[in-house]
């Protein structure tokens, strides 16, 4: 989990790599996804994939990929937000999806948030970090956790810090990319829902 843009741009289309404004000048808004958004959000997520251990995936992810993903976010309405550039261009993301796949775990959610170059340090992270935040507590949910890995990802830790996150555990060595050993740092923050439904269920039961 990264909020911070990397340094080598080149990989990105060109619309994602234009010169941000200055601090000033920069504004955004965020919204719901929309199917439109997707090749932009798969460019920004594959750009931490080849280029940093923010994320433990080494396979750049397909458009098919984020469509399903898109499609199970939507069945289970959990939130998945972007924010938009004033010109309308997607510089950032943020979603929440299932902490495990066994029923208990219905009212517990993983955050991810990324965002795109020249997007950080302007209070965006935040912002998408807080309207999360915000759109789990009014879908029910009770815990959020982010997995966050142990090398290259200092900001993320504060930045979850600061939204109230508190460490609860580590791991050591479970990963291993770009020839090196990585651990996971988990970070949890309990919510107050301001709505009770049963989540992630279908049928009777």
């Amino acid at each position: 989990m990264q909020f911070e843009p990397g340094d080598r741009r080149r990989r990105l289309p060109r619309h994602l790599r234009s010169p941000t404004p200055d601090v000033d000048t920069f504004s955004f808004s965020i919204r719901p996804v929309r199917a439109g958004d997707l090749p932009d959000i798969r460019e920004i997520y594959n750009h931490y994939v080849a280029n940093s251990v923010v994320t433990f995936d080494e396979k750049r992810s397909t458009h098919r990929l984020w469509r399903e993903k898109f499609a199970m976010l939507s069945k289970l309405a959990l939130p998945f937000l972007v924010a938009v550039s004033a010109s309308g261009q997607v510089i950032g993301y943020a979603l929440v999806q299932p902490w495990a796949s066994k029923s208990a775990y219905r009212y517990t959610v993983e955050d991810s948030i990324y965002l795109g170059p020249g997007a950080g340090g302007k209070g965006l992270g935040s912002a998408l970090l807080d309207a999360l935040i915000v759109a789990c507590e009014r879908r029910g949910l009770r815990e959020i956790v982010a997995v966050i890995s142990d090398s290259s990802a200092e900001a993320s830790i504060r930045l979850h810090e600061r939204a109230g996150f508190v460490e609860v555990g580590r791991m050591g060595r479970v990963g291993f990319k770009f020839g090196r050993s990585l651990g996971t740092i988990y970070l949890q923050k309990s919510l107050t829902p301001q709505m009770r439904r049963r989540l992630f269920r279908s049928g009777r039961g």
